[in-house]
C-alpha cells in the first residue's frame, strides 16, 4: 500500500465515523508516523509504506474514531506560533487563550511588568509563550496536577525558556510564599459539572480536572478573585480567561470584593467575550 493509498483510506474510515475534517486529519497522522513535513508527503505519496508504519497509522486512525483528540496521538498542537508537547495529562490549548496572552504581552510591555504569576498552568502554553515574547519577565507557573507540571517543565525546556520559569505544584495560591507580582494571569477550568458529559467526546478526553469548574462554572473565579489582591503589587492586574457567558458573573464577582477597579472585557475571534482584566485598587 502506498502512502497516498493509506491516506486515502484513512479518509474513507473516518468519514464513515463522522469525524470532522477527515481530508487534514488523514494527513497530519501521516506525517507523525513518517515523522515528515506535508511538503514531502505530496511529493512522495506513491512511495511503499512499509508494514510497520502501515499498521501504527491505521492504529492512529482508529484512535481518531474512537474520540481521541488528534493531538493527544501526535501529541502536537501549535500555540502563539510555537509548537508545544501534549498528552492526556493536560488541556489542549485553545485559540481562544491566544486572546488572554496577547492581550498580557501588550499590558506588561506597556507597563514594564517583571514578575507574572500564572495559575492552572496545564502544559505551560501560557507561560513559555509569555516567556518566549518578554525576555525580561520572571514567571511562576502552577498547577495542582504533577503530571501536568511535569509536562509543563518539558515545554518550558524544548522553548529554552526554563531558566525564567518557576513551576509549583500547589492548589491555587495554597502553596505559594508571600511574594507580590506585576500580573497574576489565568485559564482555570469554568465547565459547569453537569455539562461536561454533553461535551463533544473530544474533550471528554482531555483531562476532568481541567474542565471542572464546579457546579455553576464560578468555582475557581471564586477562590482566585477572594486571594490574588493578596498576592498583587498596588496597580496589578489580573488577566481571567472566562467562557463565552459568563462574563456578568465573573464582573460581578470581582465588584464584590472591593478590591479591584478599571476592569474591562475582551471578545474573542467569534466575537463572544473571553477575557476579563482588572486592577488592584
Amino acid at each position: 500500500m502506498t502512502i497516498r493509498q493509506a491516506i486515502e483510506k484513512g479518509v474513507i474510515e473516518l468519514k464513515v465515523a463522522n469525524v470532522e475534517t477527515p481530508k487534514l486529519k488523514a494527513r497530519l497522522l501521516m506525517q507523525y508516523v513518517l515523522n515528515k513535513t506535508r511538503q514531502y508527503i505530496i511529493v512522495h505519496d506513491t512511495e511503499n509504506l512499509l508494514e510497520v508504519k502501515q499498521n501504527e497509522y491505521f492504529r492512529c486512525i482508529d484512535k481518531l474514531k474512537k474520540g481521541y483528540p488528534i493531538e493527544h496521538i501526535t501529541h502536537q498542537k501549535e500555540f502563539m506560533k510555537l509548537n508545544f508537547f501534549v498528552n492526556g495529562d493536560v488541556l489542549i490549548p485553545r485559540q481562544d487563550t491566544e486572546i488572554l496572552v496577547e492581550e498580557v504581552i501588550k499590558i506588561s510591555k506597556e507597563m514594564r511588568v517583571k514578575k507574572i504569576l500564572d495559575l492552572c498552568t496545564g502544559s505551560g502554553a501560557i507561560a513559555v509563550s509569555l516567556a518566549k515574547y518578554l525576555s525580561d519577565v520572571e514567571i511562576t507557573a502552577i498547577d495542582i496536577s504533577h503530571k501536568a507540571i511535569k509536562t509543563a517543565k518539558k515545554n518550558a525546556v524544548f522553548h529554552k525558556v526554563e531558566d525564567r520559569i518557576t513551576f509549583l505544584e500547589s492548589d491555587l495560591f495554597e502553596n505559594l510564599k508571600n511574594q507580590k507580582y506585576d500580573l497574576i494571569v489565568s485559564n482555570p477550568p469554568y465547565i459547569k459539572k453537569d455539562l461536561i458529559k454533553k461535551l463533544d467526546k473530544q474533550v471528554q478526553k482531555e483531562p476532568y480536572i481541567a474542565l471542572d469548574g464546579g457546579y455553576d462554572g464560578l468555582d475557581f473565579y471564586r477562590k482566585i478573585i477572594k486571594n490574588a489582591y493578596e498576592y498583587l503589587k498596588y496597580g496589578g492586574y489580573l488577566c481571567l480567561e472566562i467562557g463565552y457567558d459568563q462574563k456578568d458573573d465573573v464582573i460581578d464577582l470581582i465588584n464584590k470584593e472591593h478590591q479591584y477597579s478599571k476592569t474591562y472585557v475582551k471578545k474573542d475571534l467569534c466575537n463572544n467575550d473571553r477575557v476579563v482584566i482588572t486592577r488592584v485598587l
